[in-house]
């Protein structure tokens, strides 16, 4: 009976030493030196820039028609002035709806480009973490979801170029 209780503690024993295997990943640095999410980052500043030009030149545009306008209505009655200013009203009123739906669609975009860019992380970190047999991956921001994470843990690097490399690959 000994015996058999001497084995079964050594037992319990064994299996509660072992641990369950878990590691973190630096989660700023990770979306920070993705190659994917650099280059969305680039094709929106371009897209942003372009759009900018075209307000500022709708802008200038509309300004030189407002100065053209008032000199032309300078000496009319303020119902004459109205008819004369209505369709420029009109004009700069759709122009400006424009821009704001082009800003809309553009936002739109970019949120869907990110919101596939943070599921392919996901993904590859779940993979990552189920092929190397790992029981909990954490993330680690500023936050302090992960306070402190021995180098020996952090699997940044690794998922890192996981990711990179699947992204060159599909370039």
């Amino acid at each position: 009976m000994k015996k058999i209780f001497v084995i079964a503690l050594a037992s319990l024993g064994l299996f509660s030493c072992q641990q369950e295997k878990t590691a973190f990943v630096n989660n700023e640095k990770l979306i920070e030196e993705y190659q994917e999410r650099k280059d969305i980052e680039d094709k929106y500043k371009i897209k942003v820039d372009a759009l900018t030009k075209k307000k500022d030149s709708i802008g200038k545009m509309l300004q030189a028609e407002v100065v053209t306008l008032k000199a032309k209505g300078e000496n009319l009655s303020p119902e004459k002035q109205q008819k004369l200013y209505a369709p420029y009203m009109q004009k700069s009123q759709f122009l400006q709806q424009q821009i704001q739906q082009e800003e809309q669609l553009m936002a739109q975009q970019s949120q869907a480009e990110i919101d596939s860019l943070l599921k392919k992380i996901d993904e590859t970190i779940a993979t990552y973490g189920d092929t190397n047999g790992y029981t909990y991956i954490f993330g680690k921001n500023k936050v302090g979801s992960v306070l402190y994470g021995a180098e020996k843990n952090d699997i940044t690097k690794a998922i890192l170029e996981s990711l990179n490399t699947t992204y060159s690959a599909e370039k």
